[in-house]
This record gives structure tokens, C-alpha cells and sequence, in this order.
């Protein structure tokens, strides 16, 4: 868990991570930009003691990149967060897409995501539960239960997208808009094909974790089935 005290961004991987991630304008403004003159990020985490050299092109990670991604094995769907320890060595923590921390065997990067009761609440930002309807469906939008999301530290109301991401860490980008009138997050553009892509039926019950930091773009996650 990123302490809370040195600068860390999340970065949800995408189709296509592999040849590089952008780091968030935000963070690239305030503890990059001017900051210093070097362009070569050195990355550790938790997996193995060794330090992998990363390029920095503009807002981009790439020469380099792939080597760590391949050697901590990381897929679609799994998130990323960055630690920046100084003098440009970032400690990263990767989650798994029903958001646990991923724990790695040594000396060979084996990872497996630790149970969820025994990692730390970063990553379990809100929980909801949302239901398929004819409705929603039909006017490709879910309300849900997202009144109680104003407390969620990992929304913030200018917030216009989100990234829905289902068990298996496929990933659907949709609109986000908070409304004043009542308090309520809407998700808009995008609800019906992520339906229709997980072949849902109308009645089918879904319990999303949303996950960020209130800077960068949110994920919401759903949960896997959890055997009695």
C-alpha cells in the first residue's frame, strides 16, 4: 500500500500496455516536469531485489517497460501503482483484477493474488452492487447505488470516465458524470456494450470495487464469486 506521505499514481493496464504507459498529466506536472533532467526511471518492487532502467519519453514509459512487465508477468486489467521513492526510483505494487494485491514467490517470479481479507483497504475504495434492467439497457445508462459515492476518495465530480473491468481483466472505458440535482454518479455511453459484451441478462447482479486515487482514471472492478 503506497504510503500515503511520498507521490504515487495508479495506472489500470490497458490492451496494448505492453509497449509503454503514460503517466498522469497531474502527477507528470508536479513531481517531474522541471524537476529534474533525467530521463531514465529505475523501478523496483517487492517480487525480486533486482532494478529494472525505463526510458522516459515525454509523458511515456517505454524502452524498458516490457522487460518488467513481461518479468512480474503482468496482463489486461491488472493495476499498477507507483511510489515515487526519489531521485526517479519509483517502488511499484501491482494489484489483479479483482484488485489484491499480487504476491510473488522468490527466487522465480511465480504471483498469485493474495485473499482478499488479508490486503490492505487502498484498493477497496467503494463497493456497490448494480443489477442489468431493461431500463439501463435500453437508455444505456446506470444509476445504481452511487449515492453513497461522494465519500469515495477514489471519485472526485470531475470526473468523466471511468473503467469498467470484469473478472477475467477485460476492460470497457465508459462516460462518468456526477450530478448536483441529487448527489448521484451516472455512468453513461458504454453501460449497454460492456452488457452485451459479458452477455448479461436482465436480472443479473454484478458488485463492483471502485478503485483510484482521485486523480487518475478510476477503475470499478467486479468482485469474483466468493466460495461459502
Amino acid at each position: 500500500m503506497p504510503n500515503s506521505h511520498k507521490p504515487h499514481f495508479l495506472k489500470p493496464l490497458l490492451p496494448d500496455f505492453h509497449s509503454g504507459v503514460t503517466i498522469p498529466l497531474g502527477f507528470f506536472s508536479q513531481h517531474i516536469e522541471g524537476k529534474t533532467n533525467r530521463k531514465t526511471w529505475k523501478l523496483r518492487s517487492d517480487a525480486t531485489d533486482q532494478t529494472w532502467e525505463v526510458i522516459q519519453e515525454g509523458r511515456r514509459l517505454t524502452g524498458g517497460w516490457k522487460d518488467f512487465t513481461t518479468a512480474h508477468d503482468l496482463q489486461i486489467g491488472d493495476i499498477v501503482i507507483f511510489k515515487h521513492e526519489g531521485d526517479m526510483v519509483f517502488h511499484v505494487t501491482p494489484f489483479g483484477p479483482s484488485c489484491c494485491e499480487i504476491q510473488y514467490t522468490h527466487p522465480h517470479i511465480i504471483k498469485e493474488e493474495a485473499d482478499a481479507d488479508d490486503v490492505p483497504s487502498f484498493s477497496f475504495d467503494y463497493c456497490f452492487q448494480a443489477e442489468v434492467t431493461a431500463s439501463n439497457l435500453k437508455e444505456d445508462k446506470l444509476v445504481s447505488r452511487f449515492s453513497g459515492a461522494t465519500t469515495c476518495t477514489a471519485l472526485n465530480k470531475q470526473c468523466q470516465e471511468i473503467i469498467l473491468v470484469n473478472k477475467e481483466g477485460n476492460s470497457w472505458t465508459v462516460s462518468l458524470r456526477f450530478s448536483e440535482a441529487d448527489g448521484m454518479y451516472y455512468i453513461r455511453r458504454g453501460w449497454r456494450k460492456f452488457c452485451r459484451a459479458n452477455r448479461c441478462a436482465i436480472g443479473d447482479l454484478f458488485v463492483f470495487n471502485v478503485v483510484g486515487d482521485g486523480k487518475t482514471t478510476p477503475l470499478m472492478c467486479v468482485c469474483p464469486e466468493r466460495e461459502e
